[in-house]
């Protein structure tokens, strides 16, 4: 293999070659069985006698960790060799990373109600493979623009223009890595330290804890059947969060009166609303109102819209529209941040929505989410133990639980508990039932599992079995 070594100086050269090859293999660099560079090839590149050089190979064979293969090489030795365990070190990062929890992964389940995951049997994989295969083979082998792809951008601008109503043309659209990566984006901007962020509560937990770590102080702000409380935003706040096409994880819609009343509180307090349209894309219900970007006359909300949902969330595609005002800011953040994206993929993704193949995979998909979502909705409502929220789009549906109601682990159920979505204020009991993971095959026998699960704490005669 080719081992990289430092020589400082001309003293005791085999001594320094030894010390590196050896911290290599205490460190676990190589491994056992790799093979070493011959002592002339090593000699040569590091322009030392190769005597030097073998001189530090036959002191590593005789402590035992190589060993010589006659007509073979020199090899680290077979026998297991313990690693060295990186120093624990004293540097300390700053207290809001002490603070800060992301929740760990977990393990799949046979009847998976997690959130946030869409189904990846329904993706045009072999349509996307040979999109990306084709922008491999011409593609450009530059740094591209840390705003995106152009011509994404233009799509993505015509794209949102029809199935959202998005007043946006290609330069006021930045690509970025997943909706999370424009949320930092638009913080780093935006936040100074100790400024006041107003999110939904309950809400989106990465966004909240993503204001944190930028230094902000993060205000819940209660949501109702209209959605967020505008007169409850705290005085202080100058940037507010909102999910208003499909409250996260509540499902419901904001009313075209908050909407009015949010955007006139932001003209008023001179603030900024950041709009995440999450889960916009699979409706089955009414006619969805039209996006608090479209209302804007201000120019006070920046459009936050992310590929995960429609397409896969392994692909990291996300875009953020924004006033003109911020547009240079938002480029250079990107560009110190990570530059940009992989442009195979946005190269990719551009041909997908021109085609009109985005389009018709939405179609299809929705189709298939909404037969799930009318199971899990029909089924729900037949218990007087879980109470759904009423919810006409996206990939999840919040129920909250009874009064005197629990839910206990079962095993092979995967859920989400809505208090794990409050941030400040008292838990909520519910639950947040995500169907993009689990077919609809599945959906009955998991949510009777998810029925027998349930205690009752008081009153048990005023729950009835439908199990």
């Amino acid at each position: 293999m080719d081992f990289h070594v430092t020589l400082r100086g001309r003293g005791d050269l085999a001594a320094q070659v030894y010390r590196q090859l050896l911290d290599a293999i205490l460190d676990g660099r190589l491994r056992s069985g790799e093979r070493l560079p011959p002592t002339r090839e090593l000699a040569r590149r590091l322009e030392i006698s190769r005597n030097t050089v073998a001189l530090a190979y036959d002191r590593l064979v005789a402590d035992g960790f190589l060993e010589g293969r006659a007509g073979a090489g020199t090899f680290v030795s077979a026998e297991p060799v313990r690693g060295r365990a990186a120093p624990k070190g004293v540097i300390r990062p700053r207290a809001v990373w002490q603070e800060l929890a992301t929740p760990a992964s977990t393990p799949d389940a046979p009847y998976d109600f997690r959130v946030g995951a869409p189904d990846p049997r329904l993706f045009p994989m072999e349509t996307w493979r040979r999109l990306v295969a084709r922008e491999l083979r011409v593609g450009a082998a530059t740094y591209g623009d840390p705003s995106g792809y152009e011509p994404l951008r233009d799509a993505i601008s015509r794209h949102i223009g029809i199935s959202r109503s998005v007043h946006a043309a290609a330069g006021d659209v930045l690509i970025t890595n997943g909706a999370q990566q424009a949320l930092d984006l638009i913080g780093r901007v935006l936040i100074e330290p100790g400024a006041c962020v107003a999110v939904e509560e309950p809400g989106y937990p990465p966004a909240r804890l993503l204001f944190r770590s930028l230094g902000a102080r993060v205000a819940g702000v209660p949501v109702d059947a209209e959605g967020i409380d505008v007169q409850a935003i705290p005085n202080a706040a100058r940037i507010v969060y909102v999910t208003p096409s499909h409250q996260f994880p509540l499902g419901t819609p904001m009313s075209m009166a908050r909407r009015a009343a949010l955007l006139a509180w932001a003209e008023r307090r001179r603030a900024v609303v950041i709009e995440d349209d999450y889960d916009s894309e699979f409706r089955f219900g009414e006619r969805p109102l039209g996006p608090l970007q479209s209302l804007d006359r201000a120019g006070r909300v920046i459009y936050v819209g992310s590929f995960s949902k429609t397409l896969l969330p392994m692909l990291r595609l996300g875009f953020l529209v924004a006033p003109a005002s911020l547009a240079p800011a938002l480029r250079t953040a990107r560009q110190l941040s990570d530059w940009h994206g992989e442009l195979p993929t946005q190269a990719a993704l551009a041909r997908l929505i021109d085609e009109g193949l985005l389009a018709r995979h939405i179609r299809k998909a929705t189709r298939e989410y909404a037969a799930r979502h009318a199971v899990i909705a029909e089924m729900l409502a037949e218990d007087d133990r879980l109470h759904p929220v009423p919810s006409t789009a996206g990939l999840h549906l919040c129920a909250r639980l009874a009064p005197g109601v629990s839910v206990r682990p079962a095993p092979g159920l995967a859920l989400e508990r809505l208090e794990s979505y409050c941030g400040e204020t008292p838990a909520q009991p519910g639950l947040v039932l995500g169907y993009g993971a689990i077919g609809k095959d599945r959906i009955p026998e998991g949510l009777r599992l998810l029925k027998r699960s349930l205690r009752m704490s008081a009153a048990p005669e005023a729950a009835r079995s439908l199990s």
